[in-house]
């Protein structure tokens, strides 16, 4: 019964900033991944940032690195995403994802092996 809860999401202008949380319950594990994924109308999901809870070590993709940045709190099974200088083409649906038992994998371009997802938040960006 894992469950994932993000919140945060909310219209800004450009270059303006939002922070998202995503609460995680129903697991114990010391070990886990907890990744951001966005989603856009019309196209493919793409991962976004992702924190190993066993060294607190991130990742991000090319189109956030610099201005967004990903944290955890171990203690409440919560990560988060500060998202900085926001742009039009960061306006999706934001979900956060949680691989148990592992760390980050990045391959082909994405995060895999998530075994459980949120239903997501809505950030739009526009003037």
């Amino acid at each position: 019964q894992v469950q994932l809860v993000e919140s945060g999401g909310s219209s800004v202008q450009p270059g303006g900033s939002l922070r998202l949380s995503c609460a995680a319950s129903g697991f114990t594990l010391d070990v886990y991944a907890i990744a951001w994924f966005r989603q856009a109308p019309g196209k493919e999901r793409e991962g976004v940032s992702c924190i190993s809870s066993s060294d607190g070590s991130t990742h991000y993709a090319d189109s956030v690195k610099g201005r967004f940045t990903i944290s955890g709190d171990n203690a409440k099974n919560t990560a988060y995403l500060q998202m900085n200088s926001l742009k039009p083409e960061d306006t999706a649906v934001y979900y956060c994802a949680v691989a148990l038992g592992v760390r980050c994998s990045w391959r082909g371009g994405d995060y895999y092996g998530m075994d459980y997802w949120g239903k997501g938040t809505l950030v739009t960006v526009s003037s």
